[in-house]
């Protein structure tokens, strides 16, 4: 696998908490350069974002990030904004303590409300599995199945722990045909992006990605 093939699969994120204008256009400027599938950019500044490159690069941000336990009202209102704005691409945090508590249906209908308005643009569903059990982690999958959400993520890459391996191979059991994967969260190396795309993910999270691979192309 060559490093555009993997490039082409990274959301080139930047999502830190002090992010400034001049880092975000940084990003911006090696996601056209680079032809990353997306940036993956706090919404604050997807307009600008979108107002400065247009089409050249294609914008996703987070929704209830990075603890998902806003209420739906507030993912619905946040996420309409953003597709607004211009993003293309849309990864959600679910309520981890409702899921934990079984109360499967609250996660699944909050995801579908979130899908409806999405509509044929990409809803990605960060799970944070550095917070589940295995079940928990079956029941995401379950959720996300129902939903008609277009990929399942491991991580925020906030919890206590990002992607594992292990966690894209029982995603794989158990998540539909047609439903896809992202890794997210401490993918540092080639090796380990390889893995991840080998392992069945159709995205990675990885705001190394162009750094660790630039010296390839």
């Amino acid at each position: 696998m060559n490093a555009n093939e993997i490039l082409g699969r990274v959301d080139h994120t930047y999502l830190k908490q002090t992010a400034t204008w001049a880092e975000i256009q940084k990003i911006c400027d090696e996601a056209q350069k680079y032809h990353t599938a997306t940036v993956m950019v706090p919404s604050c500044y997807v307009s600008r974002i979108k107002k400065q490159y247009g089409d050249a690069i294609k914008i996703a941000t987070v929704v209830g990030f990075p603890n998902g336990n806003c209420n739906t009202a507030a993912k619905i209102a946040e996420t309409a904004q953003a597709l607004a704005d211009g993003a293309s691409e849309i990864d959600m945090v679910i309520n981890v303590g409702m899921l934990k508590a079984g109360e499967k249906d609250y996660v699944t209908d909050e995801i579908k409300a979130l899908k409806r308005l999405t509509g044929d643009r990409i809803l990605k569903v960060i799970v944070e599995t550095c917070f589940l059990t295995e079940e928990e982690k079956i029941a995401a999958c379950q959720c996300v199945n129902e939903s008609g959400a277009d990929i399942i993520k491991t991580s925020t890459g906030f919890g206590s722990a990002g992607a594992k391996l292990e966690d894209i191979e029982l995603f794989r059991k158990h998540i539909k045909e047609g439903v896809g994967m992202k890794a997210s969260g401490g993918i540092h190396t080639r090796e380990e992006m390889e893995a991840y795309l080998k392992a069945g993910c159709c995205r990675l999270g990885a705001s190394a990605a162009v750094k660790v691979l630039q010296s390839e192309l």
